[in-house]
């Protein structure tokens, strides 16, 4: 009986082990791509600023959504949405440009993002997939949700980012994005 008692707690402890190194290397994954802090919101609840990579995938990862939310604005929307869709296009074609040439000078040292995370996926996917007659209810808060989480990220980051460039950049950029979420509010307001 206290053989079997001692071979059980062997077993408990190697799977105990095995659990905590799986642990370990799924929390150092995602630390490659994305801070947890970053990653679930904390970071930005208590104003703390991303890391450069955290930064500059947030920010690729947004351009990218707004860019492909505004294709289906423009095939789906009302004329206030394709208007808005069709400065979305510009304004986000601008600063991915920008991002690229910030890293591609050598300014910025980190690696941009070409497709977008799961959570944006998803939010495009139903986008997609919403029909035209629903497509406002679901078009017009998406982006004011976008373009709050964006407009803190790129006040925290402009406050006190750890790349001098990039938070120049961060800061020249934050009047079109508060903008961007004063014509996405209007926008929302008049669909109501």
């Amino acid at each position: 009986m206290y053989e079997d008692g001692v071979r059980i707690m062997k077993r408990s402890m190697i799977a105990l082990g095995c659990i905590l190194v799986l642990g370990c290397i799924l929390v150092a994954g995602t630390a490659l791509t994305q801070s947890i802090g970053e990653r679930t919101g904390v970071n930005s609840a208590l104003g703390i600023s991303p890391t450069m990579a955290d930064f500059i995938k947030e920010a690729a990862n947004s351009d990218m959504l707004q860019i492909a939310a505004a294709t289906f604005a423009q095939e789906k929307g009302n004329a206030e949405e394709k208007k808005f869709a069709e400065q979305m296009m510009t304004d986000h074609s601008k600063t991915s440009s920008d991002l690229k040439s910030l890293v591609s000078s050598g300014a910025v040292k980190a690696d941009i993002p070409t497709a977008l995370d799961s959570s944006s996926q998803k939010k495009l996917d139903k986008l997609r997939d919403t029909r035209r007659q629903a497509f406002a209810s679901e078009y017009d808060p998406m982006q004011v949700s976008a373009h709050k989480e964006a407009v803190a990220l790129f006040e925290r980051y402009s406050k006190s980012g750890d790349n001098p460039q990039l938070k120049d950049w961060a800061g020249k950029t934050l009047p079109t994005l508060q903008h961007h979420l004063n014509m996405a509010e209007a926008m929302n307001k008049s669909r109501k």
